[in-house]
């Protein structure tokens, strides 16, 4: 079988143009066909000579995949399947607003993290994505001039997949690659200490850290994770790092009433927090099986967050979108095509 070009840094290009004894720009070249146009195969790169490109496609292809199947919300949400060859499929959702446009790109086939309220979790973990096959939900998107904004909150945890999840992110922001800002790019974790480290110190791209309780002891019983890494580890380490006047933290927050809604909640989210600049994104909770964990109502959800605005900590409710096409926060899984 080809190796796939997509998904190659401009180095690994240079490795591969030294080993077919093409000359050092072609990397530079080819890196132009496969980020910045709308191509699908290699004889399309029409700078190359005919030589170069049969000498390419002796053991390469270009690696991009449609999606194989599409579902449309009444909200406009779009939910989109991925195969990814013997290891199964993903989901992606593509979110339409006014002024943005925005992808839920996921990073494995299904996750190993087990949280009590995620679909995903549920579904157990088959294989990480490639760098191309994480990319290649935007490239194959049918909107992807439409896009706007990315945020790596789909199936599986990113930072359980780092080399791939940080070599997707060079491709994306890097000159050479498709010239993706930094600042309209958000990476999600359920926080993994060291990996959290990496990327602070690697990346300019903002950080969401899914927290959904300030107490350890809740947050191990939502969270297995937490057994590993505490929340007091996150915090440390996020408070070793300069986020720059640009660069955003976020902290997410599935709601359950009477669970992590209450005034002692809002203190000490309000301790832990204090000095971070950062915002608190309040999110629904969509009920999925075998979980009895409750949902809150709009007054209650409403009321928790002006008490966190009250003590000073920058707190939005997150829009639930897709929600009847299963394409909502947690909802993602390929359990039954796989």
């Amino acid at each position: 079988m080809k190796e796939k070009l997509f998904g190659k840094t401009l180095i690994q290009l240079q490795e591969i143009t030294t080993d077919l004894k093409l000359p050092k720009f072609t990397a530079k070249q080819i890196a132009d066909w496969l980020y910045k146009k709308d191509i699908s195969t290699i004889d399309e790169m029409s700078n190359l000579s005919k030589l170069v490109r049969q000498r390419l496609e002796a053991k390469y292809t270009i690696g991009l995949q449609a999606p194989s199947k599409v579902q449309t919300s009444k909200d406009g949400t779009k939910k989109y399947l991925f195969n990814v060859g013997k290891s199964g499929a993903v989901e992606s959702a593509f979110i339409p607003e006014s002024k943005r446009s925005t992808l839920c790109l996921s990073s494995q086939v299904g996750c190993k993290m087990r949280c009590l309220f995620c679909m995903t979790g549920q579904q157990g973990f088959k294989s990480n994505l490639t760098t191309g096959e994480i990319l290649n939900q935007i490239r194959s998107l049918p909107e992807r001039h439409q896009l706007t904004n990315l945020v790596y909150m789909g199936m599986g945890e990113p930072f359980d997949n780092l080399e791939a999840v940080m070599q997707s992110l060079e491709i994306l922001t890097a000159e050479w690659g498709m010239g993706w800002s930094k600042r309209k790019i958000t990476v999600s974790t359920i926080g993994i200490v060291p990996a959290i480290k990496h990327f602070l110190e690697k990346s300019e791209c903002h950080l969401a850290v899914s927290l959904h309780t300030p107490f350890e002891s809740e947050r191990k019983m939502l969270m297995p994770v937490s057994h590993v890494h505490s929340i007091s580890d996150i915090i440390k380490e996020i408070v070793r790092h300069d986020f720059g006047r640009q660069r955003r933290i976020s902290f997410e927050y599935i709601v359950f009433n009477g669970m992590n809604d209450t005034q002692k909640h809002v203190n000490e989210l309000a301790k832990i927090l204090n000095g971070i600049k950062c915002r608190i994104n309040l999110i629904r909770y969509h009920p999925i099986p075998h979980t009895s964990l409750p949902g809150t109502d709009e007054k209650r959800l409403q009321e928790f967050k002006e008490a966190l605005n009250a003590k000073g900590i920058i707190t939005t409710i997150r829009a639930s979108r897709g929600l009847d096409i299963d394409a909502a926060c947690g909802l993602l899984s390929t359990k039954s095509q796989d």
